[in-house]
């Protein structure tokens, strides 16, 4: 995930300090991943080094101001308009369950039930937090939340198939 990407694009709306970012952030994904202070502030110190936000100034209360300039607006665009390329062999259980099998792990099941187990639970967990999210501006919190919902239910799908493969 980009948090300089995300930080282009709360600036993009009006001219912000680095804790007005930090909260927009915040908010922007439900509270779902809380962001580091100093993650901000180094991000924003990049942001200026390669020209993409420039600082016109404090507010009245003298925080730092930063703006987006031309060049932090097209890259902004570029970022939204490519494709995010997906490697299925890099997720984690995935590369767990070949390590097994490699040394022929021989509680692949118990294995395959806890991580089934923890996604059950993210399945419960991320269910709740789309029935709190009641207003209409958590629309497309809600529509990424179905997404994950539905990449969570063909998973644990596919573990189950696993289980099935493993008492063959």
């Amino acid at each position: 995930m980009s948090v300089k990407h995300s930080l282009l694009s709360l600036i993009y709306e009006k001219p912000r300090h680095g804790y007005e970012l930090k909260i927009g952030f915040e908010q922007m994904v439900q509270g779902l991943w809380p962001l580091n202070a100093g993650q901000v502030y180094t991000t924003l110190d990049r942001l200026e080094r390669d020209h993409l936000v420039e600082t016109p100034g404090h507010d009245k209360k003298d925080r730092k101001l930063y703006t987006i300039t031309s060049a932090g607006k097209e890259e902004l665009w570029k970022w939204l308009n490519q494709p995010v390329g997906r490697s299925l062999f890099k997720d984690e259980f995935y590369f767990k369950f070949l390590c097994a099998d490699q040394v022929s792990y021989e509680n692949k099941e118990e294995m395959i039930r806890n991580q089934k187990e923890t996604m059950v639970k993210d399945l419960l967990h991320l269910t709740q937090l789309k029935k709190q999210m009641m207003t209409p501006e958590n629309r497309t919190m809600k529509l990424l939340l179905e997404g994950a919902l539905l990449h969570l239910d063909a998973d644990i799908k596919w573990l189950d198939m696993l289980v099935d493969n493993e008492m063959a």
